[in-house]
């Protein structure tokens, strides 16, 4: 892939691809636009070893996903809400707290999970796609999703 090629797919996905990583982070602007530029540069280095099989999107997720993964692997943060509320930063991007309950609740949610109901709840990715970019079963997607939004109706009161 051509560095150009690479260019004109990132401006068509960069947006979404901020908005996940914004969600898998609560909410945490300054900890996503990290994991956005970290992930754009691992796809770069390894733009020769994409072959057009598949969407460039998922092809992309995948790589934030893993390096999400990896930056949480140190500090995962789960618990209650209530634990949640005292880790949240300052600096979170949605200033209304329009949608600071669900980044709240995802917080306490394992990062898999998290990522599963991210990507198919506010990405649209189907389970099969999902299976794709988090290399797991489909399976292990249903059961992360059942789990996620057991856990969030739970926290949530829905």
């Amino acid at each position: 892939m051509t560095r150009e090629v690479f260019i004109a797919h990132v401006e068509g996905e960069q947006e979404a691809l901020r908005s996940f990583l914004l969600t898998l982070c609560c909410g945490n602007k300054s900890e996503a636009d990290d994991l956005a530029q970290d992930t754009l540069v691992k796809a770069y280095l390894s733009s020769a070893g994409y072959r057009d099989k598949g969407r460039f999107r998922s092809w992309l997720f995948k790589i934030a996903y893993n390096t999400f993964l990896n930056h949480k692997a140190a500090h995962i943060t789960t618990g209650t809400l209530d634990d949640a509320r005292t880790l949240v930063c300052h600096k979170t991007a949605d200033d209304g707290f329009e949608h600071q309950d669900l980044y709240l609740a995802l917080r306490t949610l394992p990062p898999k999970e998290r990522s599963a109901i991210t990507l198919y709840y506010l990405s649209g990715y189907d389970v099969k796609e999902i299976a794709a970019i988090t290399e797991t079963s489909t399976d292990a997607v249903k059961k992360q999703l059942s789990r996620g939004r057991d856990k969030l109706k739970e926290i949530l009161k829905i």
